[in-house]
């Protein structure tokens, strides 16, 4: 697989996007099904779903730009409104390709879409059919109504338990590349242990050794950034019911990155909290895990689900 850089920009996840379908890395059998759109010159409407950062708008995009094709990319959960459907997609989806070719809109987080625009592209899907396809990327499939789903072909970007070792060997050499395009000074078994954390989230994977790279070098140091100690304070401003004291601990700690930091809390629960409030626990921790990616305000939520849990959680 080669590799090339945009020196435009300046995250390496978008600086070292793969231009073409076969740098990308994927499951053998998903990366032959887009090859073959390629190959045929026809690109389908297509739902790509999956985890987030396994690869469904990289992807896409390289389909697209290896065709040479127009295309639009907007996040429908930030701003796919109706305005934008009438508008911006229903102007780019009727205008004529300047290649000549057929046009692409691209909507990434499409499980974000409220029914009313759902229902509008369902519509778009077929008015448009002769000049513009349609590519929606989601985490959540099911949020995706039966009447739009109808109307793509679905390609699930799961990766089973037999080709993760593959796949993460293969990111492992391409993130070896990047640091040492990059001059960054790295340990071998430093780099493996990022990976292991965070596959098959690829994106996190690169965002992550992109902030480490900062001091220099990525080694065994880049480990203590949230450290255990921290949380322990926190279990004992929850059992002390010091709520201000709680406030001022999300304050500092709310740029931290929310999956990472719910799986700490939960995992230390698990020696700080006595056994009969473990299963409350649990659920409301999956509550608020799961709102935290909806939430305009992660830092309320995140308070939120500290207080329920000093309210109701009895303290070893």
């Amino acid at each position: 697989m080669s590799i090339e850089a945009n020196v435009k920009e300046t995250l390496w996840v978008q600086r070292y996007r793969p231009q073409k379908v076969a740098d990308t890395i994927l499951p053998a059998k998903t990366k032959a099904q887009f090859q073959k759109f390629v190959d045929d010159g026809n690109v389908p409407n297509l739902l790509l779903s999956g985890t987030p950062g396994t690869g469904k708008t990289t992807a896409a995009k390289a389909m697209l730009e290896e065709l040479g094709c127009d295309y639009i990319t907007i996040n429908g959960s930030l701003n796919m409104g109706i305005d934008v459907l009438r508008h911006q997609v229903s102007i780019f989806a009727s205008s004529v390709s300047f290649s000549g070719g057929r046009k692409y809109v691209i909507i990434d987080e499409a499980d974000g879409l409220s029914g009313t625009v759902q229902n509008g592209l369902r519509n778009f899907i077929e008015e448009f059919s002769s000049n513009c396809g349609f590519i929606f990327t989601c985490n959540y499939k099911n949020r995706i109504a039966d009447a739009l789903r109808s109307r793509l072909s679905l390609v699930d970007f799961a990766i089973n338990k037999d080709e993760r070792p593959k796949l993460a060997m293969q990111f492992f050499k391409r993130v070896i590349q990047i640091l040492e395009l990059e001059e960054v000074a790295y340990d071998k078994a430093a780099v493996g242990k990022v990976i292991e954390k965070h596959f098959p989230d690829f994106r996190r994977i690169l965002n992550e050794l992109q902030k480490y790279s900062g001091s220099g070098k990525i080694d065994e140091g880049i480990f203590a950034d949230l450290g255990q100690d921290s949380v322990n304070d926190l279990f004992v401003l929850l059992k002390e019911k010091k709520f201000s004291d709680m406030r001022k601990w999300v304050a500092a700690n709310s740029d931290l990155e929310a999956t990472e930091l719910f799986r700490l809390i939960y995992d230390t629960g698990a020696e700080k909290i006595e056994l009969k409030s473990m299963p409350s626990f649990v659920v409301t921790t999956a509550d608020y895990m799961y709102k935290h990616a909806f939430v305009a305000d992660p830092e309320i939520n995140l308070t939120a689900y500290l207080t329920e849990v000093m309210m109701e959680a009895s303290f070893k």
